[in-house]
């Protein structure tokens, strides 16, 4: 394969599909994901079903008010997201599946998210060294 053409291969993809707030799916898929980008690996996430309202950009920056702990400061999924992100560039990627995001009218995703169509989705698998498949069907 020539250069100009050669595939970004990425260590691992973990694709999530649990809805965001039914258990603990999303923050063990995030902890795997900077235990991963601690080792200096790249990880891709592709964000499958409701797990794409995790990178609304109504969300904003901070969770409402705990009311256990008013003066406290939580950062929304989204930011949480946007900070992996940063902190990471060229090692972490976070990909939106459109058609999920469409049907759920989830359309208004933070500017660091990728979006792929469903048909890339196999591709993206032979793109990465290894994938881990969370959450439900």
């Amino acid at each position: 394969m020539a250069a100009s053409t050669a595939r970004r291969r990425w260590d691992l993809l973990l694709v999530v599909t649990a809805a965001p707030h039914s258990n603990d799916v999303v923050t063990s898929a995030l902890r795997m994901a900077q235990t991963v980008l601690d080792e200096g690996k790249s990880v891709r996430m592709w964000a499958c079903g409701y797990v794409n309202m995790l990178t609304q950009t109504t969300h904003g920056d901070t969770k409402p008010v705990n009311t256990r702990d008013p003066a406290g400061i939580y950062p929304s999924s989204s930011r949480i997201i946007r900070d992996m992100l940063a902190a990471n560039p060229g090692k972490f990627s976070w990909i939106s599946c459109t058609a999920c995001s469409a049907e759920r009218g989830a359309t208004q995703h933070i500017a660091e998210v990728r979006f792929r169509s469903p048909a890339r989705f196999v591709a993206t698998i032979q793109a990465a060294n290894n994938t881990v498949f969370i959450g439900g069907a």
